[in-house]
């Protein structure tokens, strides 16, 4: 188990996260995304080509080639610089989107906003700084969101929910009182769209309603069964109290499957993303068909990215492929259709 100092930097924390997201097995022990459930109906008889598949869309005010995020990882660090500038290399060539990871790092060292500068390479990609919303209660405000949108030149916000890994966390920041007033007010003033994210353990009905009143302009459910962040700061505890405590969280949540379909519930109109688990193109066209607007993937991004940029590209090939012929055989020729899609629920 590694040993951090007490009080680690937050640069220092994001090269821990890295490097025990690539070494260790960081996945929920047995809490599943949900995704498995469900099965397309397979169409024999789609009436259509494979070439006439359109998987475009519109959200946010940009044109997005496919319902894809890349969503976010990390920031902050040397190492990070090379992984967000292949994932903006990857999202620019395939014109998908990409979210930065949390931007505290930088806000707090100006000298490490270059890990977060990706706009020389992916001009046109719709980009999303990253916040954490806990943040709100320790001194940020408008003046620091305003900040990490300008450090990124990106289109909107992120501001990520992670309660459980900041309680599990010997250093983390554990007050999240009083905090939908304050994300009211940055929705309200911010000059771009702020959209509400969890970093792997979902959002209830209710999270997702009172977040939609308070002005989001859209919900990133982040469900279980992929990544657990619990587990994460279990590899990073500095004593074993903390490793028993963290580790005792592995399989909380919801899992993603559920996630989308709560939001979806609890927030018709808004642009619901889905994240937390998913592994091919296959799954993302089951989140679309559960209820998503766009679905985002992380652990298989941070690898082929700690490759190369040549990996990303090709990882996003593969992913475009699989969403393609998943919405052929589901006879689903546009993304509309594909919500439409008939899901045969598995026992």
């Amino acid at each position: 188990m590694a040993k951090v100092t007490e009080q680690p930097s937050t640069e220092s924390r994001k090269v821990d996260h890295i490097r025990i997201n690539l070494e260790e097995d960081v996945q929920f022990p047995r809490l599943k995304t949900g995704l498995e459930r469900f099965r397309f109906m397979h169409q024999a008889l789609p009436e259509m080509s494979l070439t006439e598949i359109d998987t475009s869309l519109e959200l946010l005010g940009k044109r997005l080639a496919a319902p894809i995020l890349i969503s976010s990882m990390t920031g902050g660090t040397d190492i990070a610089r090379a992984i967000n500038r292949n994932l903006a290399l990857g999202a620019q060539a395939h014109q998908i989107a990409l979210g930065l990871g949390s931007q505290r790092a930088a806000i707090e060292d100006e000298t490490l906003g270059h890990s977060y500068a990706v706009r020389d390479v992916a001009p046109d990609i719709l980009l999303f700084a990253n916040v954490g919303a806990v943040q709100l209660n320790y001194g940020y405000g408008l003046a620091q969101c305003q900040r990490a949108v300008d450090i990124a030149g990106a289109d909107a916000l992120i501001l990520h929910f992670n309660v459980l890994q900041e309680a599990v966390q010997a250093e983390g920041d554990i007050d999240f009182s009083g905090l939908l007033n304050k994300v009211e007010a940055v929705c309200a003033k911010l000059p771009v769209p702020v959209i509400a994210k969890e970093v792997g353990w979902g959002f209830s009905d209710s999270n997702v309603r009172s977040l939609a009143n308070a002005g989001v302009a859209a919900i990133d459910v982040a469900g279980s069964g992929g990544t657990s962040w619990s587990e994460v700061e279990f590899h990073r505890a500095p004593t074993a109290f903390h490793a028993r405590v963290a580790r005792s969280f592995a399989d909380w949540g919801i899992p993603t499957a559920d996630a989308i379909q709560i939001a979806r519930g609890a927030a018709p109109k808004l642009p619901i993303f889905a994240s937390g688990g998913l592994r091919d193109g296959i799954d993302i066209a089951k989140c679309l068909a559960l209820g998503a607007d766009l679905a985002g993937l992380a652990s298989p991004f941070l690898r082929s990215a700690s490759d190369s940029a040549e990996a990303v590209n090709e990882l996003i090939r593969e992913l475009k492929a699989q969403l393609r012929i998943a919405m052929l055989c589901s006879a689903s020729r546009d993304l509309e259709a594909l919500r439409r899609a008939e899901l045969i629920p598995v026992d």
